[in-house]
């Protein structure tokens, strides 16, 4: 197979030809700048024959009859400013018969292939546009939740790592709709916003995997807008944003894009190179990404129901993730598996299932979550669906609604230094060093769940809630003044809290000052145990105790 890649050494096509570079295929790396070609194929290995092409796109007819490839994928644009003739790639591909397959963010580009699927058909050729997360990711995953619920509405969001690095045509395209008209569907009927302009908040937390900070998202032009509510008539409202950081230029642009809608500036394109330099300088904070899905509407029996669906990307490898849709295409053409024929967006080419294939061997997870309102236990409720999978003793401790006792043993550490034990006697975390018998009665109340734990004759207990606003996902744990927000993982059956936020007296903690908790539960020899190991920079231990726990 021969595949020629137009904006092969971009961001996205550069990625694709990454991640296909242990296939036996020739691909042509095209772009204006030689040198560049040049060297993004010198830097790639694999089975995959790699070969530089200076390539403009308006010398697209004659590169197609120079070096024949079987498929084609623009992977270039801006697709939102392809001047008078946007299509001038596909038609050329038609007049080759040569498929065809973009990444197009652009929703009006997208929506229009379909002006060519008569021809396409006649031809036996496939034209694929919108190749990328938004839709076919995104369609996918509704398509899930369709299996249990009438979906009326879909909210969806993309955040990228600080450090995955963005192109400069991904640049120009979100600034050149930044305040301008954005095509979507509101209340069942055509409506027209503005481009980042309009914002949520929004946690995305994979069951039992530690969740992203809550972030900022805002209003993007994807096709997802317009080809979904057209796919789906049922869905009466639609909205997909992207949560780029560090915020504060996010809120920049989100600034820029209201003052233009309300003074109606021209676009504000030209600033482009700018805003590209500066995000693609500040690249601080975790090293993660991730997307989300959330849909409301009725389940099968009519009642009112919410899910959602949460990716979480880890390190570099959250970046390929855009381009995985063209690679899995690839990957099924090479099998004997080829799209049929037509122009079409390709919303409906790909299954969850597909995407899960690929992410195996990579730090990419990602699950669904019931979001209906239900009396759930508020550990269930956070974990989600990973709850299912601890260890049998943590699950029955953790899925109780009534209120219940338990009963065992403990070894305590007392804090380790003045500091330590001042902080211990605010949060009202006083242990003292010893074996002790253990007693722990748990009940519920209006503000949540209450422990009240009995080292012998000491005393001390804790409400746990689950967190809202930017401790959204996570499970606060209040001591006294104190309050912690603790992501809850997963793993090997083991339940694992980690500190995220702190706050005391309704102050927040800064990062550098928060727990170093290596707490964790786990199940020995069928019984329910625990370390709980509570440490804060410059204080030291402010208390340490493990054992385990038998329901009385």
């Amino acid at each position: 197979m021969k595949i020629l890649i137009i904006g092969g050494y971009g961001v996205f096509g550069g990625r694709l030809a990454e991640l296909i570079s242990d296939m036996d295929c020739e691909v042509l790396i095209c772009g204006r700048t030689e040198a560049k070609a040049i060297a993004k194929c010198k830097a790639l290995t694999g089975r995959a024959r790699f070969m530089p092409v200076k390539l403009d796109r308006a010398d697209i007819a004659t590169a197609l009859q120079n070096h024949a490839p079987d498929l084609v994928i623009d992977a270039s644009g801006p697709f939102q400013d392809y001047g008078d003739n946007p299509y001038s790639v596909i038609r050329a591909c038609l007049e080759a018969r040569i498929d065809y397959m973009d990444f197009a963010d652009a929703a009006d580009f997208a929506f229009g292939v379909s002006r060519f699927d008569t021809e396409a058909k006649e031809k036996g050729i496939t034209i694929l546009s919108g190749v990328s997360s938004f839709p076919v990711l995104t369609a996918a995953v509704l398509r899930e939740f369709q299996k249990t619920m009438t979906v009326h509405s879909l909210t969806g969001g993309i955040a990228p790592s600080p450090y995955a690095g963005i192109g400069l045509n991904v640049m120009r395209a979100v600034v050149s709709y930044a305040g301008g008209d954005v095509k979507l569907t509101r209340g069942g009927t055509a409506y027209t916003a503005k481009g980042l302009a309009e914002s949520l908040r929004y946690t995305i937390a994979t069951p039992g995997r530690l969740p992203l900070k809550n972030l900022h998202f805002s209003l993007v032009d994807v096709p997802d807008l317009q080809i979904l509510p057209a796919q789906n008539p049922d869905l009466r409202d639609i909205w997909m944003g992207a949560g780029p950081v560090p915020e504060s230029l996010h809120r920049v642009l989100n600034l820029l894009a209201k003052t233009r809608a309300v003074l109606k500036l021209p676009s504000f394109e030209v600033f482009s190179p700018f805003f590209f330099w500066v995000l693609n300088k500040m690249k601080f904070g975790e090293h993660r990404g991730g997307m989300f899905v959330r849909a409301a509407g009725v389940d099968k029996a009519g009642a009112p129901a919410a899910a959602s669906w949460h990716l979480l990307a880890e390190g570099d490898d959250g970046p390929y993730i855009p381009s995985m849709a063209v690679e899995a295409l690839i990957r099924k053409r090479a099998a004997g598996v080829k799209p049929a024929p037509g122009a079409r967006v390709a919303s409906r080419e790909l299954e969850v299932s597909d995407y899960m294939a690929l992410f195996e061997g990579r730090e990419i997870y990602a699950g669904f979550r019931n979001d209906s309102e239900t009396d759930a236990p508020i550990f269930e409720t956070v974990a989600g669906s990973a709850f299912d999978n601890l260890a049998p003793s943590l699950q029955m401790f953790h899925s109780q609604t009534r209120p219940h006792h338990w009963r065992g043993q403990a070894s305590a550490v007392a804090a380790s230094n003045p500091l330590g034990k001042l902080i211990a006697r605010i949060v009202g975390l006083t242990l003292k060093t010893g074996d002790w018998p253990l007693d722990v009665h748990v009940h519920q109340d209006a503000g949540g769940e209450v422990w009240e734990r009995k080292f012998g004759k000491r005393r001390f207990k804790s409400r746990f809630s689950a967190g809202k606003g930017k401790n959204e996902r996570l499970l606060v744990e209040q001591f006294g003044p104190a309050k912690i927000a603790l992501a809850c993982i997963i793993e090997n059956g083991r339940l694992h809290l980690i500190p995220r936020r702190v706050s005391v007296f309704g102050i927040p903690i800064p990062r550098f000052m928060l727990p170093k908790e290596d707490s964790y539960e786990y199940e020995e020899n069928g019984k329910f145990h625990f370390n709980i190991n509570v440490k804060v920079p410059l204080a030291g231990r402010i208390a340490h105790y493990r054992g385990w726990l038998e329901k009385v």
